[in-house]
Parts: C-alpha cells; structure tokens; sequence
C-alpha cells in the first residue's frame, strides 16, 4: 500500500500564492503540530503563543481550506443606524454651504438659532457622512495672502553635502546680532566664526545693511591669519546684493542656509552668546561707536590669542592655528 505525505510549511505555501502573511504564519502552527506528535502545548511554547489563541484558531482551521486561517470581518453584525432627521442634515449642509470655513461648533450654535437643537459631535457625524457620500464639497481654496518667494541669487546657492570643512578658511559663518546697550540705542554686531580654528573676527555697524555687509568682509579679510574660501550665511538681506557681489569678487564662495534653520550656523549663534556674556554685559563703556569699535577689536585679540576654548581642549584659536601648520609642514 502507498501512502502519500502531506505537504508542510513552504511546500503547501507554493500552492496558495495569495495567502496573507498571518494565515501562513497560522499555517507554520498546525504544520508543527502535526509533525510533533499533536502536541498543542509543545506548539505554543515553540511559536510563543497562547493556548487560547491556538485552540480558537484550531476549531476555525480546515486542512482542506486553508481560507479558514484568515483574519475575518471586524464589522459588526448590527451597526447602530443614525436617528437624527432629514430636516436637520438638510440645514447642516445648508449652513455649511453658506460658510464653508466654519466647523461643527460653530454651526450647532446657528442651528439653536433656528430652533434645531443637537451636538456638535452629532454635526460632525453629518458632514463627514455627508463628504463620503459625495454629498458635500468643499471649495477650492484661492490663497491670496502675502507669502514670502525665495528669489534666485544670482552667486550663492545652498552648500553641497559632500562638502567639508577640514581646514582653517574653509567655512567661515557670518551673522549679526541686535545691541540695545542704551535706551533708544541699536547697533548691529557681526561676527565670522572659523568652524575649524574657531577664530573670530567682529564688527559693530549703526545698521546692518548690504554695505556694511561688503564692508565687514574687508575687515574678514585684513584681519583673518588664513585665506578665507567659503563664508556661510542665514537668508537675511544684509548678505544680498553688494554683499554677494564682494564675495564674487573675491572668489569667496558664499553658501545661504535653508529657511528657519540657525543651528546649521551653530558655531557662530554660539559665539555670540559668548561676545555678549565676557564682554558687552561685563564692559564698562560709553557705547559710542568709535569708542566701542577700539574696546571689541581689544577683546577680539584677547579672544583669539588668550582665551582657552574647550572645543579646541583648551587651546587658543592661534595656538590650535599654529598647531596645525606645524603639522602641515612635517606632512610636506
């Protein structure tokens, strides 16, 4: 006498290709329990499953319908039908129609008004069956407020991601800061932060404008001890137009972040907290403009080459700087 195996597990899957992944997971139970001996204890604890689950999906299972280890409808048998009236969906949708923005509150205000009395949830209940039905459409919005266009510049453009900086000049971050010293008094700070040698140079303008941008560049380059190649800035206006195009001139590349984004300029947000903290609230000045520019360019030499940085494990920027060109020149 012949007898013929039965098909366990991936060979019986092969042929019930549109199973879904949970009845084949149920099918890898009984499979188990069939070869081991109809163990159903030995089953849950190797598939980690309860007994109650195992045995409800054992008297739902039919070897020869493997339909049965399907998940069925959730939908009860008798759904609760709604008992508001006609009448009330009719003025629902007439209020809606008449003001498309206002919401299910707002609309079971109005109907109290004409004497049709019901919940805000039971308005809800009305529009969204009202949507689904097709019933109810809302209108296409015409936006006619004032927003904001990012306009094409004609030199910067946002910074390569494969884009690093490895040395001293490769990117500089520029941003200004607003100082109230005095009553009815606003000036205007800038600082380049270097995101290698963390070297500062500062500036203070009446304004912060194109102009003053372009002329704060002039100082960036007198005064920073390395070639300056690539400054990054946030979108503000001071760094368009004359200040974009010294930047071209120079053969600086000029990287613009994306909008609302100050922690890619991380380094130089944080360097103004430290200028105003160790020197402008602890300065004893006149805040005159002439006076003010010799008192910053002090503590802009006091915070290049005395000043330990704990990013740089308290080094200063001009011994970090220092530090490395030795390197550079042992490498050569």
């Amino acid at each position: 006498m012949r007898t013929v195996a039965p098909l366990y597990g991936s060979r019986r899957l092969r042929k019930i290709p549109d199973l879904s992944r949970e009845a084949a997971r149920r099918l890898k139970w009984f499979d188990f329990y069939e070869s081991h001996g109809r163990n159903a204890r030995l089953s849950c604890r190797h598939f980690g499953i309860s007994p109650q689950t195992f045995y409800r999906w054992k008297r739902r299972y039919k070897p020869w319908d493997l339909k049965t280890l399907e998940d069925g409808s959730h939908h009860p048998e008798h759904v609760r039908q709604p008992m508001y009236s006609g009448e009330l969906v009719a003025a629902v949708l007439r209020l809606r129609e008449e003001y498309p923005r206002w919401g299910k509150d707002k609309i079971r205000v109005l109907l109290e008004r004409e004497g049709l009395y019901t919940s805000a949830s039971t308005v809800g209940r009305i529009l969204a069956s009202a949507k689904e039905k097709g019933m109810l459409v809302e209108p296409i919005p015409n936006y006619v407020s004032a927003r904001k266009r990012s306009r094409k510049r004609p030199y910067a453009s946002r910074k390569p991601k494969d884009y690093q900086a490895c040395s001293p000049g490769d990117i500089v971050q520029l941003d200004t800061l607003d100082l109230r010293p005095l009553p009815g008094v606003l000036l205007k700070h800038f600082t380049a932060h270097d995101v290698v040698c963390k070297w500062n140079i500062l500036g203070v303008y009446t304004q912060a404008s194109a102009k003053t941008a372009a002329d704060f560049l002039d100082s960036l380059d007198a005064r920073m001890p390395f070639p300056v190649k690539a400054v990054q800035v946030d979108g503000g206006s001071e760094f368009e137009s004359a200040f974009e195009e010294a930047c071209q001139h120079r053969g600086i590349r000029l990287f613009v972040l994306p909008p609302r984004s100050p922690k890619l300029n991380g380094g130089v947000e944080r360097a103004h907290r430290t200028h105003t903290e160790e020197f402008y609230e602890v300065t004893d000045s006149t805040f005159e403009l002439a006076d003010l520019r010799s008192e910053l360019l002090e503590w802009e030499t006091i915070y290049n080459t005395v000043r330990p940085h704990q990013a740089l494990r308290y080094l200063t920027p001009a011994i970090f700087l220092n530090q490395q060109r030795n390197k550079e020149v042992g490498c050569h």
